[in-house]
C-alpha cells in the first residue's frame, strides 16, 4: 500500500472529527460526539422534518464506506493496529447525535445536553442488539451499533420530552 499523504488521508480526517480525535488517548467517542451538536443545528436549519431526516439518513448511509476507508487509512498511517472499530473514528458518534435530537426537533438548551447524555449512555452501554451489530463487516459495524443506540436514545428523549410537558 502506498504511503498515505494528506491528500489520500482526507477520509480519515473527516472520520476522526476533522482530526480532533485522531490521536486522542482518552474519551475520543465523547469528544468526537460534540461535533454532533453543531451538525444538528445545521441540519435543523433545513426546511421541514422530511428534509432534515433525509439529510441524516444520507449521512448515515455514506458512513459505512467512509468508516471502512478511514479505518484502512488509520492503519496505513500507523495510528491504529486494526481496522475493527478504531477508537479515533468518531464519524459514527457525531452523525448519530443529531438522530437523537431529531426525535424532538423543537428542543433547545438543556434538552440538547439531555439528548447528548442519552446518546452517550446508550452508545457506551450498547444494549441488545447494538452490541451484535458491531459484528457487521468493516464500516457497517462501526456505524450500525451507533445508529441502533441513537434510536434507543431518541425514543427515550422523545418520552422525556413528552412526559415533562415540553412537547
Amino acid at each position: 500500500m502506498p504511503r498515505p499523504t494528506p491528500a489520500n488521508a482526507f477520509t480519515a480526517w473527516i472520520a476522526t472529527g476533522f482530526g480532533l480525535t485522531a490521536t486522542m488517548p482518552l474519551s475520543p467517542g465523547t469528544v468526537g460526539s460534540l461535533w454532533g451538536l453543531p451538525l444538528w443545528w445545521a441540519v435543523s436549519q433545513a426546511p421541514g422534518r422530511p428534509l432534515q431526516w433525509g439529510i441524516l439518513v444520507l449521512l448515515l448511509v455514506i458512513g459505512g464506506p467512509l468508516c471502512t476507508r478511514a479505518a484502512r487509512q488509520l492503519v496505513a498511517l500507523g495510528i491504529v493496529a486494526s481496522e475493527k472499530d478504531p477508537q479515533p473514528i468518531t464519524y459514527d458518534e457525531y452523525t448519530t447525535v443529531p438522530v437523537v435530537l431529531a426525535f424532538a426537533p423543537e428542543a433547545t438548551g438543556w434538552w440538547w445536553a439531555a439528548g447528548f447524555a442519552l446518546h452517550r449512555a446508550f452508545d457506551i452501554t450498547k444494549p441488545w442488539p447494538c452490541n451484535q451489530l458491531e459484528r457487521l463487516p468493516a464500516g457497517w459495524g462501526v456505524m450500525a451499533d451507533d445508529i441502533a443506540a441513537s434510536v434507543y436514545a431518541g425514543a427515550c428523549y422523545l418520552l422525556l420530552w413528552t412526559w415533562l410537558g415540553a412537547g
